[in-house]
C-alpha cells in the first residue's frame, strides 16, 4: 500500500479523497493555486504544494506541475478526482513515465472510452444496447441532413470529444439540422479542440441512468447498482438518487451485465461509470462511459456500503477485489442535492464572494435516516470565479424513497448560507414538487416544470400561516429578551400587546400571541378578534440562532432565520419570505408608507454575473 498520495484536485472532492486516505493510514499531499492558499483541502492534507496562478490552465491543468509536486513531496501515487486531468490519457501516461502510479483506469481504457464515437463502436461490438445513429465522420451539412433523415427525427448532434452539454444540439427537422450541425461543430472546436460530431436518434422524454462499476487489475469486475440523474439543467446534473424509481430488478440486472461486458471489452480497472439513456418503457441505450469517479458517487456508497475512493486506491496498489457481485445488496434509498453558488432567481447566474455565514444542517434536523455532507468550504471561505461554483453535496439515506426525500427537504431547510447567492430554495422546491415525489421524471423535468425559470412565489395560505407563526414567535421572544436588559432606566414598564399583524408581500395575518416558556400559542383571528385557527409552537430557538427548529402542532419544522428591520426573513420548503411583525397600529401606518425601490438606492453598478474579458 502507498505511504503517501497526492490529490490533483481541489474543493469538496479533494477533501473527500483525503478523508478516505487518512482512514487507510495514508499521508496526503494537496496542491493549490494562489487563490486556494487557505482552502479547506489545503488545511486537511498533511502537506500542501503551490502549483501556480489562479486560472486552472496555469495550475491544476498543468501536468508538469503535478509531477513536480509529486517529486518534491515524495508522493508515490496521484488521485485525480473528477474534472481537470481525471480523464486525460496524456496525464496517466506522463505519471507512468515518471514512475508515479495513477489512481484510475489504465490508459488503454481511458483512450477507448474518451472518444464518444469510438466508445459507441466498442459498446456495439460488446453487444451493449446502442442508440440508432451514424458514428462515422460527417463531411458537411448535406451529409448530416441525409443521415438525420435516415435515422428519423428527432436527432441529437453531439461532439465526439464532448461533455457537460457542450457541442450538443437537438434537431426536429431539416432546418434545425442545418443550423445545429455548424453550431455544434463550432462549439466542439472551441471547447475541446476537436470539431468532430456524430448524429444519433434522440430519445424523447428520456431518463439518465448510470451504472457504477468497479474492476481490479486481476480481471474481476462488478457493478454496484444504478443512479438516476434525470434532474438536469442545461445537461448538468442537479439532483441524483440511487436506486432509480424506474427500474425493476430484471432491467437493473440487464443494464449491470451490459456495463460489465463493456468494461471487460476494454480491460477496465478502477471505478467507472457506464451511462445510459432510458425510455419511460424501461428501454435503454448506451450513452458514454466516464473513466473516473463521478460527482454523484456518494449515493451509491450509501446504498451499498462500499467506499469507492478506498477501493480505487487499493486497486491502484494492485489489490484484488474482495467484494463479489453476489455480495452487492442495495440497502434503502439515497438522494443527493448539489449545492451551487448561483442565483436561481436570475437564471442560475454564477455567484462569487465570501461565505459570511455557512452552517451545515445536522443529523438532528432530520427525523429519520442518515445525513451526509461532502463539501470543501467553511465559514469565511471565498467562492472564486475561476472554478466550478459547486459548494458541496448533501446526501440523505433512508429506508424508502419517500423518507429520503423528506429527510432531504428537512435538511435543506436547515442549511444556512449567506454572502453569496445559492440554489437551496430551488432544490427545496423540487423536493416538495408532486411530480418529483411521484418518480415520474425525465431529463426535461426542470424545463417542463419551471418553463419561465425559478421565481419568487408566495407560499399558499397554510404554509404562510406556519411561517407567520414562526416569525411572530421569534419576534415575541426577542422582544421579551430586550425588555430584560439590565441597567435600564427605572420608570413605567412597557408590555407588548398580544395582538400582532404579520405582513409579507400581499399577504397579511392578524394573530394573538400567548407565550409560556418555550411554548408559544398563535391564534389566527379575524378583524373582530374572533379566533379562526390555533397553532402551538415549541422550540429551543434563541436570539442569534440562524435556524428555527421545533414543532408546530407536534410536527417537526425548521426554517432559516435572518433578522431584518421590523421582522424576519424566513426560508423553508422552497419559500423565501420577508415577514414583518407589527402591532395593529404599526400595521395601519405601514400601509401608508411609500415603498422604496432598492435599485434607486444603489451607489454602484452591479454586474449581473462574474466574468473575465
Amino acid at each position: 500500500m502507498f505511504k503517501k498520495i497526492l490529490i490533483a484536485n481541489r474543493g469538496e472532492i479533494a477533501c473527500r479523497i483525503i478523508r478516505s486516505a487518512k482512514k487507510m493510514g495514508i499521508q496526503t499531499v494537496a496542491v493549490y493555486s494562489d487563490v486556494d492558499r487557505d482552502a479547506m483541502h489545503v488545511q486537511l492534507a498533511d502537506e500542501a504544494y503551490n502549483i501556480g496562478p489562479a486560472p486552472a490552465s496555469e495550475s491544476y491543468l498543468v501536468i508538469e506541475k503535478i509531477i513536480e509536486a509529486c517529486k518534491a513531496t515524495g508522493a508515490e501515487a496521484v488521485h485525480p478526482g473528477y474534472g481537470f486531468l481525471s480523464e486525460r490519457e496524456a496525464f496517466a501516461q506522463a505519471l507512468s513515465k515518471a514512475g508515479i502510479v495513477f489512481i484510475g483506469p489504465n490508459t488503454v481504457a481511458i483512450a477507448a472510452m474518451g472518444d464518444k464515437i469510438e466508445s459507441k463502436k466498442a459498446a456495439a461490438k460488446a453487444n451493449v444496447s446502442t442508440v440508432p445513429g451514424h458514428l462515422g465522420d460527417i463531411a458537411d451539412t448535406k451529409a448530416a441532413l441525409k443521415i438525420a433523415q435516415e435515422v428519423g427525427y428527432p436527432v441529437m448532434i453531439k461532439a465526439s470529444a464532448g461533455g457537460g452539454g457542450k457541442g450538443m444540439r437537438i434537431a426536429y427537422n431539416d432546418t434545425e439540422v442545418q443550423e445545429g450541425f455548424s453550431l455544434a461543430k463550432s462549439e466542439a472546436k472551441s471547447s475541446f479542440g476537436d470539431d468532430r460530431v456524430f448524429i444519433e436518434k434522440f430519445i424523447e422524454n428520456p431518463r439518465h441512468i448510470e451504472i457504477q462499476i468497479l474492476g481490479d487489475k486481476h480481471g474481476n469486475i462488478i457493478y454496484l447498482g444504478e443512479r438516476e440523474c434525470s434532474i438536469q439543467r442545461r445537461n448538468q446534473k442537479v439532483i441524483e438518487e440511487a436506486p432509480s424509481p424506474l427500474l425493476d430488478e430484471a432491467t437493473r440486472k440487464k443494464m449491470g451485465e451490459q456495463a460489465v461486458a463493456l468494461a471487460n471489452a476494454v480491460g477496465y480497472d478502477s471505478a467507472g461509470t457506464v451511462e445510459f439513456v432510458a425510455g419511460q418503457d424501461k428501454s435503454f441505450y448506451f450513452l458514454e462511459m466516464n473513466t473516473r469517479l463521478q460527482v454523484e458517487h456518494p449515493v451509491t456508497e450509501m446504498i451499498t456500503g462500499v467506499d469507492l475512493v478506498e477501493w480505487m486506491i487499493r486497486i491502484a496498489a494492485g489489490e484484488k477485489l474482495t467484494v463479489k457481485q453476489s455480495d452487492v445488496k442495495l440497502n434503502g434509498w439515497a438522494i443527493e442535492s448539489r449545492i451551487y453558488a448561483e442565483d436561481p432567481y436570475r437564471s442560475f447566474l454564477p455567484s462569487i464572494g465570501r461565505l459570511s455565514t455557512y452552517e451545515r444542517p445536522q443529523q438532528k434536523d432530520i427525523s429519520i435516516g442518515t445525513l451526509r455532507i461532502d463539501d470543501g468550504v467553511e465559514e469565511g471561505s471565498n467562492i472564486s470565479l475561476y472554478y466550478d461554483p459547486m459548494i458541496g453535496k448533501m446526501v440523505t439515506h433512508a429506508a424508502t424513497r419517500e423518507e429520503a426525500i423528506a429527510a432531504q427537504a428537512a435538511a435543506l431547510d436547515a442549511y444556512v448560507i449567506s454572502g453569496i447567492a445559492h440554489n437551496i430554495p430551488f432544490l427545496s422546491a423540487v423536493m416538495h414538487h408532486p411530480r418529483f415525489k411521484s418518480g415520474k421524471i425525465s431529463t426535461s423535468f426542470i424545463k417542463d416544470e419551471f418553463p419561465d425559470g425559478f421565481q419568487y412565489f408566495e407560499p399558499p395560505q397554510e404554509k404562510f400561516i406556519q411561517l407567520a407563526a414562526i416569525a411572530a414567535a421569534i419576534d415575541n421572544l426577542s422582544n421579551e429578551r430586550r425588555m430584560r436588559i439590565s441597567g435600564r432606566l427605572s420608570g413605567r414598564g412597557y408590555a407588548f400587546p398580544p395582538r400582532r399583524v404579520v405582513v409579507s408581500g400581499e399577504q397579511s395575518l392578524d394573530i394573538e400571541i400567548t407565550a409560556l416558556g418555550r411554548e408559544t400559542t398563535i391564534s389566527v383571528v379575524d378583524k373582530n378578534g374572533n379566533e379562526q385557527k390555533k397553532l402551538t409552537l415549541v422550540s429551543e430557538w434563541n436570539p442569534g440562532d440562524k435556524v428555527w427548529r421545533g414543532t408546530i402542532d407536534g410536527q417537526r419544522a425548521s426554517a432559516m432565520v435572518q433578522p431584518i428591520k421590523n421582522g424576519w426573513r424566513l426560508g423553508s420548503a422552497g419559500y423565501d419570505i420577508k415577514a414583518f411583525v407589527f402591532t395593529a397600529r404599526e400595521a395601519e401606518l405601514y400601509k401608508l408608507m411609500p415603498k422604496q425601490d432598492d435599485a434607486l438606492s444603489r451607489k454602484a453598478i452591479i454586474c449581473p454575473m462574474p466574468g473575465l474579458v
